[in-house]
């Protein structure tokens, strides 16, 4: 029985080592950056994440760069009263003093535009580096994972309003 316990914890552990992937830039960490699947008709697609900071000054995610896009911006999705959602570029996203962000459907995420005939599938990764005001910049990979039953609210990104800038054709 101990046998049986030891191996399914080290199963477990080993599973989680797979999917977790953090990185550290001064006083930020970043956690798990990911993009779900998609289609290949679909031509763009969100990345999203973790940042925590433990400084005790702001810092700003400023720029994502990802060679493999043609266009990368930092957007934030909202919806109205009526149920309408609408993404909104921003100019940088804060990251307040002893806080964390999460980047995540349906608010805050980085908008991967331009995306051509080429699905993105389930164990692909993405190479990318984040660009931040004080920390300065860390090499991070997306992974693209799939959707759970929680990641599908607010996400169809061909479907929505887009503010701050011209839609793809």
């Amino acid at each position: 029985m101990k046998l049986l316990a030891q191996a399914a914890l080290t199963a477990m552990l080993s599973t989680t080592a797979v999917h977790a992937h953090d990185y550290t830039v001064g006083d930020l960490t970043v956690m798990h950056p990911k993009i779900f699947e998609k289609v290949a008709a679909v031509r763009v697609a969100g990345g999203y994440m973790t940042i925590t900071s433990t400084s005790d000054t702001d810092d700003k995610l400023l720029e994502v760069r990802i060679a493999t896009v043609p266009r990368v911006e930092m957007h934030l999705s909202e919806t109205d009263a009526n149920g309408v959602a609408r993404m909104m570029k921003q100019d940088g996203i804060p990251i307040p003093a002893g806080e964390t962000i999460s980047l995540q459907p349906g608010g805050l995420h980085v908008m991967m535009m331009g995306l051509g005939g080429d699905a993105l599938e389930i164990g692909e990764k993405i190479d990318a580096t984040l660009v931040f005001e004080k920390a300065g910049t860390v090499d991070v990979t997306f992974n693209v994972e799939a959707r759970s039953e929680g990641d599908h609210s607010s996400t169809n990104h061909e479907n929505m309003g887009h503010t701050g800038h011209k839609k793809e054709d």
